[in-house]
């Protein structure tokens, strides 16, 4: 098993080991003028092809006005909002959306 390996799990029938790796440098961003489905991070999948994905805790949002970083921001919801009490406006995540796309 390789140290850098983000999930390893070991099938109970054949005893083969499949993992999920974040590939290196993959990862992107969003921000309020995308519109349309946009790749924010890139996995290597050995043996797995995700099909679901459930954002929890952890994020990071930043607003847009002035780059007020909102940290551990929890998408469990899938929806999140707060104050920017520096710009005195409500910033938020709605309606959010995810899709698994094969590349090579």
């Amino acid at each position: 098993m390789r140290s850098e390996t983000n999930l390893a799990i070991k099938c109970k029938l054949c005893g083969r080991e499949n993992t999920i790796d974040v590939v290196d440098q993959s990862n992107g961003f969003l921000t309020g003028d995308d519109t349309d489905f946009k790749t924010i991070v890139v996995f290597d999948c050995r043996g797995i092809e995700p099909i679901d994905f459930e954002p929890r805790s952890g994020w990071i949002a930043e607003s847009a006005n002035n780059g007020t970083k909102f940290q551990d921001v929890d998408l469990t919801s899938k929806e999140w909002e707060e104050y920017d009490e520096k710009n005195n406006v409500c910033v938020s995540i709605y309606e959010l959306e995810w899709r698994f796309v094969k590349v090579k």
